[in-house]
């Protein structure tokens, strides 16, 4: 396994396997690796003969400056996971200077209006910053799939549509979430969570599931009241969101259509801590 930090060593690295022909996968991250993480690369080492492990915490996809500078870093213990892994992994580690040689600055890019709701919303310029590092991720590394986690679904939503108005050679990969035994999805953010306050998020999960078991007998507008009700009695949680939408436009749905793909998306804080998560329904 090998560690690169420029754009010039990773071509260095990544030529011969061009030259072979053999077919290259991207997991894009932002690093403090979990088994989450550790998936995607193994779904994408099922299937690739390499795979590059980006680790890089984008400063422009941040709109708060605390959240950037809480967000944590390690890449030391990053690699020493990967290297577990495989020897077919290389690790692509830049510096911000590498990423923004002209500066701390994102594109503007047309979503088609998918970054108007939940994150776009309560985080603005978020995206941009998102698709901004995921161009130019795209541009330096010539994969053929690359890897994302379900568990930002919008995330998720919003690269394949870029793949799609931007006609970039890749394929995305969506891959299901990962959760903690207590079914807390896994994110890098659970760091910064007490033990008790991990036990309490799994509140999360628990609401989402009773509302995908509850979908047929009850209506929508009732499901979200309860759930609300189950999570506001959680001590020191807020709710950001907890929208029923349509798994490809996103937009909410007040009532039920059988033929609308559904998915359930929230948002929620504990102790300050944003905490994503969604099911299909």
């Amino acid at each position: 396994m090998e560690v690169v930090t420029t754009q010039k060593t990773l071509a260095s690295v990544l030529a011969p396997a061009l030259q072979n022909g053999q077919s290259i996968g991207l997991v894009p991250t932002m690093g403090a690796l979990h088994k989450g993480h550790l998936s995607l690369v193994s779904m994408a080492l099922e299937v690739n003969d390499w795979v590059v492990v980006s680790v890089f915490v984008n400063p422009t996809q941040f709109n708060n400056a605390a959240d950037l500078a809480a967000y944590p870093v390690g890449l030391a213990a990053d690699a020493a996971l990967l290297k577990n892994l495989s020897d077919r992994i290389i690790v692509f580690a830049p510096t911000a200077g590498e990423m923004y040689p002209e500066g701390l600055t994102s594109k503007t890019f047309d979503f088609n209006g998918l970054d108007t709701y939940w994150e776009g919303a309560d985080r603005p310029g978020h995206f941009n910053g998102v698709a901004t590092v995921v161009e130019k991720l795209f541009t330096y590394i010539p994969a053929q799939k690359a890897y994302f986690g379900e568990k930002d679904f919008q995330q998720l939503a919003i690269i394949r549509q870029l793949v799609i108005d931007l006609n970039w050679p890749i394929e995305i990969v969506g891959c299901p979430i990962v959760r903690e035994p207590n079914g807390l999805a896994m994110s890098s953010r659970n760091e910064r969570l007490s033990r008790e306050q991990r036990e309490q998020a799994a509140i999360i999960y628990s609401v989402l599931k009773e509302c995908q078991q509850e979908f047929d007998s009850k209506t929508i507008a009732g499901l979200k009241k309860e759930a609300s009700e189950k999570l506001l009695a959680c001590p020191g949680l807020d709710i950001h969101y907890f929208e029923f939408v349509n798994a490809h436009h996103l937009t909410a749905l007040d009532v039920k259509n059988p033929q609308v793909p559904t998915r359930l998306l929230t948002a929620v804080s504990i102790g300050g801590v944003r905490l994503l998560d969604n099911i299909a329904i």
